[in-house]
């Protein structure tokens, strides 16, 4: 970390944050760290794009045309592959740096562009980044025998096309950043368009540093109006060797009918089962801390609760203990024809789907909505419903929690795993006996299995392991790590090379 200058990041991302918003005029062109051989004046160097060269100008990652961001991380890949892995491990130190010491301005930029979540949340999710692995993930598997030896190493796969939500964008941009680096990767992005603004400071900040620090440009590339046409600009362009989508269904599906390569981390819909053994105080303030964090946006956050109706009476007066707020039937009534939209579906049944107002919004707005009174701070709204409400069914990433009770624990976790669908994302139990863990862990078969924690300890948040903000359960992947953007070369040294 202390190759990396602290004040110089600090001065250049006050500077990208102004020239966003209009309040300074953009400075004198910087002199570049020495990068390799100098192009001849006038002329751009050699696999370079010569955007920068040919307008007379940077862009800091921040391009308009898709084409152009892609042949500008190309270039910065090739640039990056000579610098070696101790330029990726300076860019890494650079993005934690920046997420930790700019976490209050660009939560807060993020926030009042996106309007949903909770502002401290926003913030904690840039501190958190320093939880990411690097490339000390990146180890080398060596074998040896009568024959020689075999060599088997981590490679990149070049430029990579990202597609990242609204519902996280600094964060998961960021955590992307550090995984695809890392493994010696350059990066576009094409950002959801509601929270393309704040995702541009990061990307403007983390260039103008990495430049100054290790004389790369482009190296995070991100499209600043982005549509569907940018990301078929991105994937059908022919650097780009991988896509890394996060997001809705709708991108996820795209991304994996464009015939490349895709790691996908699409939607959620975490159930929980509380049985009769746990303790109910403990499950009941980590279901609320879970559930409640960021107003419930998180894909792997508590979504439904399926109890065991021989203490479903008992963990409603301590999620009511704790904090949370029970909603009356009548006032479900309200709520769930206020945040969902009923349309005709097969079969003659009705198709739901979630009013994207009461998305990320705060507990006391639902309430509001709900015609119910509840006291200011209230993190979460709860209710009894059965197991096919639309609550239940769907991913509404709001923060309400829809209670189910089940008769025994196998027809919770079976009513679990309907109401997962199952997209084998994220699943949570509460018990104190090992076979009940053990056989939801069996039947769900989730990326991330949490027992007896709030979901976030399934991100090493109060659990142990590493941190990311991608989980590509539906490509199978899980929860990302460099590791996950590299591809496989075998060297094989035979006969001669035998060392015993």
């Amino acid at each position: 970390m202390s190759a990396v200058n602290e004040t110089l990041i600090r001065d250049v991302v006050s500077d990208v944050l102004g020239r966003l918003n209009g309040s300074v005029p953009a400075p004198a062109p910087i002199r570049p760290v020495a990068a390799g051989p100098a192009a001849a004046p006038g002329k751009p160097r050699e696999g370079s794009c010569g955007c920068a060269s040919r307008r007379g100008r940077r862009h800091f990652g921040v391009f308009q045309d898709a084409g152009k961001a892609c042949a500008a991380a190309q270039d910065a890949f090739l640039q990056l592959r000579e610098k070696g892995v101790a330029a990726r491990e300076r860019v890494v130190d650079i993005v934690k740096m920046l997420a930790e010491a700019r976490a209050a301005e660009w939560g807060r930029l993020e926030f009042e562009e996106t309007k949903i979540g909770r502002l401290e949340h926003k913030i904690e999710k840039l501190r958190l980044l320093r939880l990411a692995p690097g490339v000390e993930w990146l180890r080398p598997d060596a074998r040896s025998g009568d024959h020689g030896i075999t060599l088997e190493e981590r490679a990149p796969f070049g430029v990579v096309g990202a597609v990242t939500p609204c519902t996280h964008s600094i964060p998961t941009l960021s955590g992307n950043a550090v995984s695809l680096v890392a493994a010696g990767n350059a990066v576009v992005f094409n950002p959801h368009p509601s929270a393309v603004r704040c995702a541009a400071a990061a990307v403007r900040a983390y260039n103008e540093a990495i430049r100054q620090e290790i004389g790369i440009e482009n190296l995070i590339c991100l499209c600043e109006q982005p549509s569907p046409d940018t990301f078929k600009a991105i994937w059908s362009h022919q650097a780009v060797r991988l896509l890394l989508v996060t997001g809705g269904s709708g991108a996820v599906q795209a991304a994996m009918q464009t015939g490349k390569r895709a790691i996908c981390a699409g939607p959620g819909n975490p159930p929980v089962l509380v049985d009769d053994t746990c303790c109910l105080t403990h499950a009941a303030k980590s279901v609320i801390h879970g559930a409640a964090y960021d107003n419930n946006l998180l894909c792997i956050g508590e979504k439904q609760i399926f109890v065991l109706d021989c203490v479903a009476g008992q963990f409603m007066a301590e999620m009511a203990r704790q904090g949370a707020a029970r909603l009356k039937s009548n006032q479900l009534e309200i709520l769930t024809k206020a945040a969902f939209t009923f349309k005709p579906g097969r079969g003659g049944g009705a198709r739901a789907s979630v009013n994207r107002e009461f998305i990320g919004q705060d507990a006391s707005v639902l309430a509001h909505a709900a015609g119910a009174d509840v006291k200011p701070g209230t993190p979460l709204l709860f209710a009894e419903t059965d197991e096919e409400h639309p609550f239940v069914r769907e991913e509404q990433m709001m923060p309400f929690l829809p209670i189910v009770r089940v008769n025994s624990v196998e027809e919770g976790i079976e009513a679990a795993r309907k109401s997962e669908h199952p997209f084998r994302h994220t699943s949570l139990i509460h018990s104190r006996k090992a076979e009940h863990i053990a056989a939801m862990a069996r039947s769900l078969d989730t990326a991330i299995f949490v027992s007896n924690a709030p979901c976030m300890a399934g991100l090493g948040v109060g659990g142990e392991g590493y941190l990311s903000y991608s989980i590509a359960a539906q490509t199978g992947e899980g929860v990302t790590n460099p590791g996950t953007f590299t591809r496989a070369r075998r060297c094989v040294m035979a006969d001669h090379w035998r060392i015993f």
